[in-house]
This record gives structure tokens, sequence and C-alpha cells, in this order.
């Protein structure tokens, strides 16, 4: 029997799908992480914004066309958020939402919404089927920050933190060329008091690349970048910024200034000299003028982002910025350009920086002759070297999105 496990959204979901490979591996089955023709599919669905629940809602006739005969089931954001859509669907047997995800593997051949309101304690799973180099180990879910755009905490639940003894033993014994340690809101792990400096300390002996996923500016404390530099993490910081306007951040519910967020990143660069800092910024969130807008493409180019994940708002029913007024579409358009545009400028400039210099290459995938992977400060790199493990080279040039290496001989 074959089983597909299709998964939109974020690296969470492709953490938890991973671990629902392992354990349909163990029950036999054979499985893929992409959409092929197969007996059951499971659809990790995401509700982050409006187009994704488009998809989401879209794979289910996509493998139907695979396989007009094979059973779905359903589960994640965009599936906690309209169960009973996805029910009516043909094909979809079960559904379950973004809570417990593990238990859709004992609702193979059941029928229903099972949806599970519990959010008190983290779910353990199976450590995740890796089919890449680089391993993904989930330590936290839910959140309790409640950004007036986000839909997530009403979907994830409350913040709740994976045991630190769990969570290390999982990274130190991940075996991948590189560990990315990851959660819905990863800032806020907590076990009993120890939080993400601790567990980073807990694993300062990887023989596995340490990476973190997106950090909140609070998480960014003395504390922490001691325990950084302790355990050798990548110098790569995902500091999620939203808007560089202090009008817009207030209507976000975003709890920081552009002064504390110009401070943590200033104790990351004294720390980290050459590290990249890369963010996330909404085009157009309501009520956004072109003052503001011109603040935020201000910021963005004094802080020297060496990437910004750029997305339109997308206004989400239940949120309280979906009481505000939005803008013109056209007008959320152009700004997402522009932001695109001082984005691409941005990250040329920071890899420009590294030409000739020495970096490290963890491999991810051999491609159009040759092997492309990240290197520790996330620059996309490519060689034509066939490599098959983390391996020094030397950066020479601009090529394709990043930089064209050669290995040191």
């Amino acid at each position: 029997m074959k089983a597909v496990v299709f998964t939109l959204g974020c690296k969470v979901n492709d953490c938890e799908s991973g671990s629902l490979m392992e354990g349909l591996s163990r029950m036999g089955y054979e499985v893929f992480d992409e959409l092929v023709p197969a007996d059951i599919y499971i659809l990790n669905t995401c509700a982050v914004t409006g187009e994704a629940e488009k998809k989401s809602r879209q794979a289910v006739a996509r493998v139907r066309r695979l396989n007009p005969e094979a059973q779905v089931y359903v589960l994640g954001c965009a599936a906690e958020r309209a169960p009973e859509a996805f029910l009516k669907k043909a094909n979809v047997c079960a559904v379950t939402g973004a809570r417990q995800k593990g238990k859709i593997l004992q609702l193979l051949g059941k029928r229903g919404v099972f949806l599970d309101e519990d959010d008190a304690a983290f779910e353990e799973m199976l450590p995740p089927r890796r089919f890449k180099s680089r391993a993904f180990v989930k330590v936290q879910d839910g959140c309790n920050n409640f950004c007036s755009y986000c839909i997530i905490p009403y979907l994830r639940g409350r913040s709740r933190s994976r045991k630190l003894e769990s969570a290390a033993a999982e990274i130190l014994q991940s075996g991948a060329e590189e560990t990315v340690i990851t959660g819905i809101d990863v800032s806020s792990y907590n076990d009993g008091g120890r939080d993400l400096a601790d567990l980073l300390m807990a694993v300062r002996g990887a023989k596995s690349r340490l990476r973190i996923g997106s950090l909140e500016v609070g998480a960014v404390t003395e504390k922490f970048i001691a325990a950084a530099k302790a355990a050798n993490l990548a110098p790569h910081f995902h500091l999620s910024l939203q808007s560089g306007a202090e009008r817009v951040l207030g209507k976000m519910n975003r709890h920081y200034t552009k002064d504390d967020y110009r401070a943590r990143v200033a104790l990351i660069r004294a720390a980290f000299p050459s590290a990249a800092v890369t963010t996330d910024i909404i085009a157009g969130f309501p009520a956004e003028t072109e003052e503001d807008f011109a603040e935020t493409l201000a910021f963005a180019e004094e802080i020297g982002f060496s990437q910004i994940h750029c997305f339109p708002y997308s206004r989400r029913t239940g949120t309280a910025a979906a009481k505000l007024a939005d803008i013109p579409p056209e007008v959320k358009s152009d700004r997402l350009h522009r932001l695109m545009a001082l984005g691409e400028k941005l990250k040329k400039e920071y890899e420009s920086r590294f030409s000739g210099s020495v970096l490290e290459i963890v491999p991810e995938e051999r491609r159009e002759g040759f092997t492309q992977g990240y290197s520790e400060n996330y620059i996309r790199l490519y060689t034509e070297e066939e490599l098959t493990q983390r391996t020094k080279v030397r950066a020479v040039r601009p090529f394709k999105d990043g930089l064209l290496a050669e290995k040191i001989q």
C-alpha cells in the first residue's frame, strides 16, 4: 500500500508531516512526500493566509486526479478552521485539526470530524522521517501573542513546550548535517522555567550544525546570545519585524518598538559580526499610510537585512485586524513589489560581502550539474563538486539566487 503525506505551510507542518511519515512507514506503508499516485493521502493544511487556505482546499482535488478511488485524510490549520467543508469533499474520509496531529494515524479507515480541543500539553510525536541532510526538531507548539492580523493562536491553541530532556535528546541524536530547532513560537519555549537559552546549553555538544527558527524580539537577550555562542549556533537569526512603522506596530499588537528591535540586532551583531539577520514584513496592513510604508522601507534599509520574506496583508476573519478598513488591493500590490525590490537589493549587498570567503555548505540536492545547499549564514551556495556532507568551500562570485563556490582542496 502506498501513502502520501502532502504538506502546505510552515516548517512546523513539515516536521509534523515527517513524524506521520515515520508512523506510516512503521505500519508497513510505502511512503512519499510528493503528490504521486497512492492509496492513501494525508493532507497537512495551512490557514496563515487566504491563499494558503485556497491551496489547502485545492489539494483534495489534486489528489483525486491522481487516484479517483483514494482515501483522503485532512488535518492542520485549514481543517481546524473549516472541518465540515473538507468532510463534504469527495474521497475525504476523516478530518482532524491543528492539535494532536498524530492521532490521524488511528483514524485510517474511519469517517467523520475528530477535532481535539486539548492544548494543555505538548504532543510528543515520532522523530520525523528525513529525506534531506537537514532535520527539523519541533520543541514548541501554539502561541499566546495574539498579533492582530494572525489567526494561528485560535487554531493551534495556547503555547506549550516539549520537555527539555526529550527535545535535547532528539537534537543530539538527529544524525543530520544540520538540525533546525523549530516551533510555532519557539521564542516562548519554557519547560518549568527552563527557556530557549537553557535548551541551547543542553545541546552544545551536538555534532550537527544547529540553526534556530523564527525568533521574537524579546527572546534575544544576553543570556540567549551567550547560549547561542556556546552551542555554536549558525550565525543566522530570523527576527520577525512585520512593520518598521511605530504606529503600525501598535495596531498589529506587536510588543516592541523600533528601538527595541535595533538594540536586539546590535546584540546579535556584537556576538556574531557576520550574522545574517532575516525577517518577515507585511505590506499593506489596514490603515497603513504611504508615510508608514516609507518608514518601513527606511528601517529595513537601516537594519540591512540579508533577506526579507514579504507578504501582502491577508484578512483573517476572527482576528482584531479584520475589523479595520482594508486598503485597496492595487496599493497593497504596489507596496509588496517595492518591498520585494528592496529585499532583493539588500540580499545582494549582504551576499557580495562573502565573495572570496570560506563558508560551509550543507548539501541538500544535486540538480542541473550543481550541488546546492545553504551556508551557515543562510546563503544559497552552488558548487560543481558532488558533495554529500558538510564541507568547507570558497565563495567565488554571485550565481543564480546565491553564490557559486568551489571546494577547498
